[in-house]
């Protein structure tokens, strides 16, 4: 996979006087291959913090990987440059805060699940067939013409009971391995 944005910049082209590579990568899954393509004296500008870290020590993790490389780190988003200490420093104080927030979210849709099902509540849809209708179903699909093939096929069934082809399977399925 290519970075979204690789190019050399003339010297003040930006007004930020960059003139080195330029590679943005936005998903965690990429960051291998990103590196192998990173050199010493590259940029590395990401749009957001949270966009390719999993966690504060990942952050930190690869924030010293590139500093020991000698690869610059810019975050757009938040004005972070990794090459003075202010933006390192920043640079911190925002992926703990980034990581608070995720913690947060991530705790209050627990206690939102956990109260729906104090409440009785599972959160799930209710079946789209009943009991009777997935035997009806099972009928149907099993019910031959007079050359031996099936009388209905799946299409008619699914618009019989006004559900998805994928959804009678789904029932087919299921009643075979209970009786398989």
């Amino acid at each position: 996979m290519t970075p979204r944005s690789t190019r050399l910049r003339p010297r003040g082209s930006n007004g930020s006087g960059w003139t080195r590579r330029r590679a943005s990568w936005h998903a965690a899954r990429e960051w291998d291959k990103c590196f192998e393509h990173l050199r010493r004296g590259d940029e590395l500008v990401i749009t957001r913090l949270s966009r390719p870290f999993r966690s504060v020590r990942h952050m930190t993790e690869l924030a010293a990987q590139l500093d020991e490389r000698g690869i610059d780190f810019f975050v757009l988003e938040k004005g972070i440059d990794t090459t003075r200490s202010a933006g390192r420093f920043l640079f911190h104080v925002i992926a703990a805060m980034d990581e608070r927030t995720a913690d947060l979210i991530s705790e209050g849709t627990l206690e939102g699940l956990e109260s729906a099902r104090a409440r009785g509540r599972s959160g799930a849809q209710p079946p789209a067939l009943t009991e009777l209708q997935v035997l009806e179903v099972r009928e149907m699909y099993d019910e031959l013409d007079v050359r031996g093939k099936r009388r209905y096929t799946l299409t008619q069934i699914a618009g019989t009971f006004g559900v998805s082809c994928k959804t009678s399977y789904r029932h087919l399925d299921r009643d075979e391995h209970r009786t398989g």
